[in-house]
């Protein structure tokens, strides 16, 4: 067995591997002050930034007017047009960009067709694969808003709206409810065109 002699035990343990190590305090203080000022600069920088906030047409809230008309029924459904109205004018009113004019003599004016209602299969009961449990009712309309000032259309696009059904009972009593529903998913879309649209 050889022994090491104690000089080179002495040589040994006084090298390190970690570059750290033997630096001088003062050096390592000024390259964790510059990383601290480095990260202060980029959060001046970044909160410095302008984002856009509101509408990207520019419209201020409250500054137009807008006028919903009563819809075309090219449906079987008489109901679904007051559904639409209803959802739609509640929808502008939360929304805040436009204010909602009740004689018809808005700024803006909207009215539109609704074309069709649709129910798309969805699932099946676990037990009996040839029952239809859950539909997507849909309904589509062609919605056009009018500057009524200059003539100059805003808006003149298909628009949709759905919601999912679940069949307990009977298929009418389940469309009755989800009417409204997909109602007030087309109102929120079509509100989202004409505050977002290119003015």
């Amino acid at each position: 067995m050889s022994v090491r002699p104690a000089n080179d035990a002495k040589s040994t343990a006084g090298t390190s591997s970690d570059p750290q190590v033997g630096r001088p305090c003062s050096s390592r203080l000024t390259v964790f002050t510059w990383h601290v000022a480095l990260g202060f600069a980029l959060f001046l920088a970044s909160s410095g930034c302008a984002y856009r906030l509101g509408p990207s047409s520019g419209v201020e809230p409250g500054s137009r007017s807008i006028a919903i008309l009563p819809f075309e029924n090219n449906t079987l459904e008489p109901r679904v047009t007051e559904n639409v109205a209803n959802a739609l004018r509640a929808q502008i009113q939360q929304e805040g960009t436009f204010l909602l004019a009740t004689q018809g003599d808005g700024d803006v004016v909207v009215s539109g067709i609704i074309q069709n209602l649709t129910r798309d299969e969805q699932s099946f009961q676990a037990r009996d694969t040839r029952t239809l449990r859950d539909y997507r009712f849909e309904m589509v309309a062609h919605v056009t808003a009018t500057e009524r000032g200059s003539g100059r259309k805003l808006l003149d696009r298909e628009v949709r709206g759905h919601t999912m059904l679940r069949v307990v009972n009977d298929l009418p009593s389940a469309e009755r409810q989800a009417m409204p529903l997909a109602a007030a998913n087309l109102a929120r879309n079509i509100t989202s065109l004409l505050v977002d649209g290119d003015w």
